[in-house]
This record gives structure tokens, C-alpha cells and sequence, in this order.
């Protein structure tokens, strides 16, 4: 593995800054924002930290119309009249200070979060190398290029590279290292096995037999594949180890080892991808990155078969009007229940959720003939990759000198995006009761030659949800434990969507394009208003649904807190929302009030 040739004395810097960048963009969201406590003046944004009487500003690359600015530049802090640039440490313990006072509660444990992830990121960029560990065929490498390129993690969020474990260990399996592995394969009696499964077996949606690639399995056995590094942590651990390997003595475990084909870990680290069978595998891992442990929990082995069983028809006719549109469903998943005799109650179920898998439906037939599939998370990151893989609007996008060029397939990248996306995940929400998470790690984006989308993929059904009060009976037949993951509450599902669809997604790719046309300031403006449109066009095919006549008329829009909930060490699901600027409402002006 060879790095990028970057300069060493560069790497912490570089990671610094765009942490302080990061979180800093959290505080004018979830805190100084919504208290009216940010101006922009002489090139400058200007943030106010009123409970502890701060003031900070950062330098504006480029202005935006939603108050997700582009800054550039070490944020500065005003002291005796003065203005002095401050790293991330002490930008952390103003955050820590600012946040005790708000809530009247503290977090010992922030700060050191906060610098952790800007530590992680410097990890990564010193060791991101030119090429990856593995060659696959052209279409697979530029799906993997641009599932391993998001460098830089969330771009709203104030530890997006945190996360427990070794770093030696993250090196082996973490996208960004561009790396791929072989799995543990364990043969489990049939008797001992844990299946869910819709429209075929779990060797049948996974291709098991493909991917052990000769590698036997004993007779009256089947295969669960594991996580190599899950495997290493769950052997090694004071209480399970101990089970494993009594387990493995008696032979309710056999293990394989580390063989069959090789796969690519994703943007979200444990769900991994087979290229030459197309297999995507999300495997259960015991580490915690920004918010949450990232294991398969049993309800959400069973919930994810369940649902694809549930949105198949919904999914057809909604794909009938919006061909354009696919979700990646998961039929099948698959673990290990071991006897009574080893291990307590407790012990046999983390084992069962530390070697759960489901398999995810592959993307040669969803993406309709296209062999370039990108992540849109990738697509709208700001800095290049240190590796050089064209991954990134600004990447595809034409030549910097075409101007009018570069303008028009802007606006053409956002209204056929817009299209494509939109109208389908609001049809499933208003019609059907079904909410999606189509945040920027959750979309795919399949592109025509010229880097056009001509079709979107959305996926994890791990946060798709069902309107409790439209699905009564349909939630009411599953197991109560699966029930309770799959429902939301009609306000708990709009946010939820709307926040991922316009706030974490729209906008930051708004912000992607308008930075490709610098001339223009009022370019994102303009995408804003086609995306008006659009909703509006959606909103009259749908009756004009309640909510959306009120984002119509110009109500914010919910944005999540990310840095709030982390700093209340509550789980994500809990997380609350502050308003977010609406940028194509027609709210009534201020004279008319």
C-alpha cells in the first residue's frame, strides 16, 4: 500500500481545519443559528456564542442561501479587541463551554470525541494510497472508488470520524484505505442456524457457494459468513471468547477461516461488496462510529427480510410511474442461535447480533444496464481526493474554462437528479405511509456517460419506516420486537424524511453545484426554485398533503441536531431537529404580517 504523496507536516493540519470547519458549521445550525446569532460581514461569518459572551468569524468561500457556507481559513476568535486564529482544540472547549452553559449540563467526554475524529481523519489521510489493494473490472472500480472517497465523513456533524477500535485494525478494513479482505466463514449446524428469507434461501440471494469459491461446507451445515475483524473482536472478548470457543470444541461452530472471494468494504464500513458476484453483505461489526455501536440487533435481522417482503408490490407501482427510481432491497439474512447450554441468555444473543448478516440486492440489474453507479455523499464533497479518484461533482462536471458550460450541466445535473429522486420518495410517504432515509450515504446515483443521473438507488432498509397509524395491521402481525423498530409516528416521519431528503441531501448537493459556478452567485437560488417547482408539481399529483402545503408556504424545514445529541450521549434515534431555512417556500412577506 503505497500513501498519497502528501506533505507530512500538512496531514494534522489539513485534518484540523476541516474539522474546526465542521464543527463550527454545527454551531451555526443547531445553536447560533436558530438564536439569530450569525451575520455575515466584509467576507466574513460572524458567529456569537451568547451564553458565554464569544465571538468567533471564519472566512467565506462561498455564500449560501441556506446558511451552508463553504469556509476556508482558520476560524478566528475575538480577544482584546483583536481577531487570532485558534485550532480545533480550543475551538472544541469554547463548543464545550458554550454547550454546559445552553444546557446546564456537561460532557467530559466531547472535547476529546471531537478531537479523536480530527486525529482519525489525519490517520487517514496519511495513509489513503494512490491505488487499491485490489483490481476489479472498470464499472465495479468506479462504484468502489466512490463508496471509499468519503474522506472526510458527514459534513454536519462535530466527530464524524470518531470511532472505537484499533486504528492498525481500521487500517486493514476501512474504505478509505481502499483495501478488500476475504471473511471469516463459519459452518453451523442446520439446527443451530438463525434464517430469515423472502423469495429464496439465504445461499440463494447471497450466492454462498459462489463466494466460498471451493472452500467445502460439511454436510447437514450452512454457512454464516462474519465480519473477519468482528470474528478477531468477539474471540478476543472476556466474556464471549470463552462461549466461541467452547462452542467451536463441541462443534456448534466450525470454522472455515478466512477464505472465498475477496470483498470491498462501503461507506459505511461493515456493509461490504463482492464485485464479481455482485453481493453486498452488511455484516455485523462491535465498533462504534459517530453515533452507534454498527451490529445487526435480531429484530433488525428479521425486520429487514420483513420489510422487503412488505414493499415489493408498493415498490412496483411506484417504480411505474417513476422508472427512474429503485430501492435495494435485503431478502435475506442470516446468524447463529447456539444451544442453551452455552453461554447465558444474554451471551447467545450477542453472539447471534455479532454474526448477523443480510444480504442486499446487488446493483447490476437496479442500476438498468449502467456500469457507473457513484454515491451521492462522494459526489457532493468539497475537496478533492488526496488519491486523485474522480469522484466528486466538480470531478465529472465539464472543464473549468467552459464557463456556460459548466453552468448548464449544473442545472441539468440538479433538475434530472431532482426528478429522479423526489417525486418517488414523497409518493411513498403521502400515499403509501412508508418513510425512507434518503440521506447522502443512502443514495446512489446512476449516471449516463456525460456524469448525468439517468437513475437513483436508494438503500438501507435499516431506517425505513412504516406510519404506525396506516399500517396498523400489517405491524401488528410482526413480532413485537420487530414492530417497534419498523414504526414512526406521523411527526416523526416527516421530519425524519424531510430532513434527510432536503437538508442532508438537496442541500449539500445545491451546494456541490453552485460551487461550480462561482461567477454566479445566485446560482443555488435558482436550483432552489426548480426544486420549488418540482415539489409543487409533486404536491398537486399528491392532493396537496398537509405538509407540504405548509413547506410550500414557506415553514422551515426540520434539520437534525447532531451535535446536540452527542453532546446529551443519547442514542440517535432521540435526536431532535431545529428549523432549517426553507429556500423555495413563498412564506408571506414581512409587510403583510
Amino acid at each position: 500500500m503505497s500513501p498519497a504523496v502528501l506533505s507530512p507536516s500538512l496531514l494534522h493540519s489539513d485534518a484540523d481545519l476541516a474539522s474546526a470547519h465542521g464543527l463550527l458549521g454545527c454551531l451555526v445550525r443547531e445553536v447560533a443559528g436558530p438564536d439569530s446569532q450569525t451575520v455575515l460581514s466584509d467576507g466574513y461569518l460572524l458567529v456569537h456564542l451568547a451564553h458565554i459572551s464569544v465571538q468567533l468569524r471564519a472566512r467565506v468561500a462561498r455564500v449560501s442561501a441556506v446558511a451552508m457556507h463553504r469556509f476556508e481559513g482558520p476560524v478566528e476568535l475575538l480577544a482584546n479587541g483583536k481577531w487570532a486564529p485558534i485550532d480545533l482544540e480550543e475551538l472544541a472547549s469554547l463548543t464545550t463551554d458554550e454547550l454546559t452553559a445552553r444546557t446546564g449540563t456537561p460532557n467530559p467526554e466531547f472535547k476529546d470525541q471531537v478531537c479523536a475524529s480530527r486525529d482519525s481523519l489525519a490517520d487517514i489521510l496519511a495513509w489513503r494510497p494512490l491505488e487499491p489493494t485490489r483490481g476489479v473490472a472498470s464499472g465495479a472500480a468506479e462504484f468502489l472508488d466512490s463508496e471509499q472517497a468519503l474522506i472526510g465523513g458527514h459534513p454536519r456533524h462535530p466527530s464524524p470520524k470518531w470511532r472505537s477500535g484499533d486504528p492498525d485494525q481500521w487500517r486493514n478494513f476501512s474504505p478509505e484505505t481502499r483495501t478488500a479482505f476475504r471473511l471469516r466463514w463459519l459452518a453451523v449446524p442446520d439446527a443451530f442456524v438463525v434464517e430469515h428469507a423472502e423469495g429464496g434461501s439465504f445461499d440463494e440471494h447471497s450466492m454462498s457457494g459462489r463466494l466460498l469459491d471451493g472452500s467445502a461446507v460439511p454436510a447437514g451445515h450452512r454457512a454464516v459468513p462474519v465480519h473477519p475483524w468482528q470474528f478477531q473482536m468477539l474471540s478476543e472478548d472476556p466474556e464471549l471468547g470463552p462461549v466461541i470457543a467452547r462452542a467451536l470444541a463441541e462443534g456448534a461452530l466450525v470454522d472455515l477461516g478466512e477464505v472465498g472471494l475477496p470483498f470491498h468494504p462501503t461507506a459505511s464500513v461493515r456493509t461490504l461488496y463482492q464485485p464479481e458476484t455482485d453481493v453486498f453483505l452488511k455484516t455485523s461489526l462491535n465498533v462504534r462510529i459517530t453515533n452507534c455501536l454498527r451490529k445487526n440487533a435480531a429484530y433488525e435481522l428479521a425486520g429487514a427480510v420483513a420489510l422487503t417482503g412488505l414493499l415489493a408490490d408498493t415498490l412496483a407501482a411506484v417504480q411505474t410511474a417513476s422508472p427512474g427510481f429503485g430501492l435495494l432491497l435485503e431478502p435475506a439474512a442470516r446468524s447463529v442461535q447456539l444451544p442453551e447450554h452455552l453461554g447465558t441468555n444474554d451471551q447467545r444473543l450477542a453472539v447471534l447480533e455479532g454474526f448477523g448478516s443480510i444480504v442486499r440486492s446487488g446493483l447490476r440489474s437496479a442500476a438498468g444496464g449502467s456500469s457507473r453507479v457513484h454515491l451521492m455523499g462522494s459526489l457532493a464533497v468539497a475537496s478533492p481526493d488526496p488519491a486523485g479518484t474522480p469522484t466528486r461533482l466538480a470531478d465529472l462536471a465539464p472543464a473549468n474554462g467552459a464557463g456556460a458550460s459548466r453552468a448548464g450541466w449544473a442545472r441539468d445535473w440538479w433538475e434530472r437528479y431532482v426528478g429522479l429522486l423526489v417525486p418517488p420518495v414523497l409518493r411513498l410517504w403521502a400515499e403509501h405511509g412508508i418513510v425512507l432515509e434518503p440521506h447522502l450515504q443512502n443514495v446512489l446515483a446512476v449516471l449516463d456517460p456525460d456524469g448525468l443521473p439517468r437513475k437513483v438507488l436508494a438503500r438501507d432498509l435499516e431506517g425505513t419506516k412504516l406510519i404506525a397509524s396506516r399500517h396498523a395491521e400489517t405491524l401488528a402481525a410482526l413480532p413485537p420486537e420487530v414492530e417497534r423498530g419498523a414504526a414512526y409516528d406521523e411527526e416523526r416521519g416527516w421530519n425524519r424524511i424531510a430532513y434527510c431528503l432536503f437538508v442532508n441531501n438537496l442541500a449539500e448537493v445545491a451546494g456541490a453545484l453552485a460551487d461550480l459556478v462561482p461567477e454566479d452567485p445566485g446560482f443555488e437560488d435558482m436550483l432552489w426554485a426548480l426544486l420549488g417547482d418540482v415539489v409543487e408539481h409533486v404536491s398537486e399529483e399528491l392532493g396537496r398533503p398537509a405538509r407540504l402545503r405548509a413547506l410550500l408556504a414557506g415553514v422551515p424545514l426540520p434539520a437534525k441536531t447532531n451535535m446536540l445529541i452527542r453532546w446529551q450521549r443519547a442514542a440517535d434515534r432521540h435526536a431532535g431537529y431545529v428549523p432549517f431555512p426553507n429556500p423555495f417556500g413563498t412564506a408571506l412577506p414581512e409587510e403583510t404580517l
